[in-house]
């Protein structure tokens, strides 16, 4: 089961961003969630159209399943 940790900011116009992070470990906690996103605001990474993504929206982890298929040329 593929597992991505999605973390999604707003700015001040009301527009959001998702960041994903693929495989995140096993132990991650909402407090380890609630500091990343945090130092994210504090260090003011993410901008657009000159705005900073400065608000915490939301963060879950989210599951799925995968099944490839082999295919024949």
């Amino acid at each position: 089961m593929a597992q991505v940790l999605q973390m999604t900011l707003a700015n001040s116009a009301g527009k959001t961003m998702t960041l994903n992070v693929a495989n995140p470990k096993a132990s991650l906690t909402e407090a380890e969630v609630n500091a990343a996103m945090q130092t994210i605001v504090d260090q003011g990474i993410f901008s657009r159209e000159g705005l900073l993504f400065n608000v915490k929206k939301s963060a879950k982890i989210v599951e799925r399943n995968v099944t490839d298929f082999e295919l024949n040329a």
